[in-house]
């Protein structure tokens, strides 16, 4: 079988309506759905139901998803083993968002290679929906990631929990939003919490959907915005931003997935850095909140 129908078909499982996929795929509408059909013919069976809704799998198409993940997975495997550098033993894939490269995984990269120099780490940084579409193509063997979907197939656990803070460059700031405000896009879930706590937010001059983008926006040119507090922390000692008093703050996990069936050492032995790394910067949080209550206390 092409698999490149069979990717075309995880394709469109993972966006739920033909055109999405064919937004991803840089296809037209038509060729996804020619793909679909010639795979439908060599199966013999339907495997969607469309509808206005989008594309919903049938019992077959659900059967099929399985198999169809495994069989790319295995052809891009082959690549991988294929294609390992010279003077290495292995190589892996490591996507995650930029959000999360920033302090977390650019310190996780040094202690891999320091601990297994054998490994060829090849690091990309997307969206949560280019990250799940590779992990199930198997394009990508660790994706770490703020809001991860269930796939057959994928293991997924929490790393670490985040904290969104309001920050602004004006010591004064009001606790919510106003002029100058960057509305960065942290998934459907921040968006719900932030419409229920700002019922009269009317809306921002600018939205971004990477935080580092709206960092800088907000350090060149004013402003306020939710930023992850280990990432502004330093700016906040440098006095270059500020935390805006009485604002609310948002806990926001973060997740690391993986190929459950995966029997690479490498991969475990990847993953279990990405714990110790994410319990230590834990532990070095609580140390900081202890810290500033006892200042506070003390003031007091």
């Amino acid at each position: 079988m092409d698999t490149e129908l069979a990717r075309t078909f995880l394709t469109v499982v993972s966006a739920g309506n033909f055109i999405t996929a064919a937004e991803r795929l840089h296809v037209s509408q038509s060729t996804v759905s020619t793909r679909i059909h010639t795979l439908e013919q060599q199966l013999g069976c339907v495997l969607f139901v469309r509808n206005k809704a989008g594309a919903t799998l049938t019992p077959a198409g659900r059967q099929f998803q399985r198999h169809a993940s495994v069989l790319v997975r295995t052809v891009e495997q082959a690549r991988h083993d294929v294609g390992i550098p010279k003077g290495f033993s292995a190589t892996l894939v490591v996507g995650g968002r930029i959000g999360l490269w920033e302090e977390y995984l650019l310190r996780w990269l040094p202690l891999m290679t320091q601990a297994h120099p054998d490994v060829s780490i090849r690091a990309e940084s997307a969206l949560e929906p280019e990250l799940m579409q590779g992990l199930v193509e198997g394009r990508i063997d660790i994706g770490v990631m703020y809001t991860p979907q269930s796939r057959p197939g994928l293991k997924v656990e929490q790393l670490f929990e985040e904290q969104l803070i309001l920050v602004s460059t004006d010591p004064k700031s009001a606790p919510e939003p106003g002029q100058g405000y960057v509305y960065v896009d942290w998934g459907a879930e921040f968006y719900a919490r932030h419409s229920t706590l700002f019922p009269n937010f009317a809306g921002p001059a600018l939205t971004v959907n990477i935080g580092w983008l709206g960092l800088q926006h907000l350090l060149e040119n004013g402003g306020s915005g939710f930023f992850a507090r280990r990432i502004v922390e330093p700016l906040l000692k440098a006095r270059r931003l500020h935390a805006v008093a009485g604002a609310p703050s948002f806990a926001m996990p973060a997740y690391v997935a993986y190929p459950a069936d995966s029997q690479d050492d490498h991969l475990a032995r990847a993953i279990e850095i990405m714990r110790r790394l994410a319990a230590s910067q834990a532990r070095s949080g609580a140390d900081v909140a202890r810290a500033k209550s006892g200042v506070r206390r003390r003031r007091d």
